[in-house]
């Protein structure tokens, strides 16, 4: 069987979750998406088999063919990585959630492509890095954004994503979760009901989990390097 580990490595990533849980003491469950990028569909049936009910796919492209091959798999599809205008169409309907909302233009967009019917959740992503080449509304337009958003009848805006820096120091990591935390606080207090919170990956989901992830993308962490 393809990654025959996975049950083991994911059971010490649900034993870190709760440990970092407890030492900050949070309560609430933390959902594991498994990022699939870059792996082939037994990493999807893998990770239903161990348990896992969430996948996450960076790439519209990627995920939809895995889709098809999957079509009788249980599984919830995440998109998780950059949503291109012109890709907006192939994705409404296709994800259980859009984690990379970040533009009234995308937002705009998804909504028009939206069928009747139930509406199409997303995330907004926020910039907490003060990384130029990071996707992400920044933190001072995020309450603009999320008013324009309010008003798209076929959108549904469920919680915010970040990613922190490319940085072993927990510090700097920390820096980025706490201001998702805290812009998730403050437009609450303006009337958004933002209950996800989908920051931390495979190298500094602990501190995402100790700031109050409600959901963590992990991929090699799970699944080990990726094959391409």
């Amino acid at each position: 069987m393809e990654f025959p580990d996975l049950p083991g490595r994911l059971a010490r990533v649900r034993e870190t979750i709760a440990r970092h849980q407890a030492a900050a003491g949070w309560t609430h469950e933390v959902r594991v998406v498994a990022v699939t990028k870059g792996h082939g569909p037994d990493a999807v049936r893998a990770a239903v088999a161990a348990g896992l009910e969430d996948v996450g796919e960076n790439r519209v492209q990627e995920a939809l063919a895995k889709q098809d091959q999957l079509a009788a798999v249980p599984v919830s599809w995440h998109l998780i990585g950059t949503l291109q205008r012109n890709k907006a169409r192939h994705a409404v309907g296709r994800f259980v959630l859009i984690h990379s909302v970040d533009r009234a233009d995308l937002a705009a967009e998804v909504d028009r492509r939206v069928p009747e019917g139930p509406r199409q959740r997303v995330l907004v992503q926020v910039n907490c890095s003060d990384e130029a080449q990071k996707g992400g509304v920044e933190p001072g337009e995020l309450p603009a954004l999320l008013d324009v958003i309010r008003g798209l009848s076929r959108l549904e805006v469920v919680g915010l994503m970040t990613m922190s820096a490319l940085t072993t120091d927990t510090t700097e990591q920390r820096l980025a979760f706490r201001r998702l935390h805290e812009l998730r606080q403050a437009s609450e207090r303006n009337g958004h009901r933002l209950p996800e919170l989908s920051m931390g990956m495979s190298g500094d989901f602990p501190v995402a989990v100790e700031e109050g992830a409600t959901m963590v993308r992990l991929g090699t962490v799970l699944f080990g390097e990726r094959i391409r």
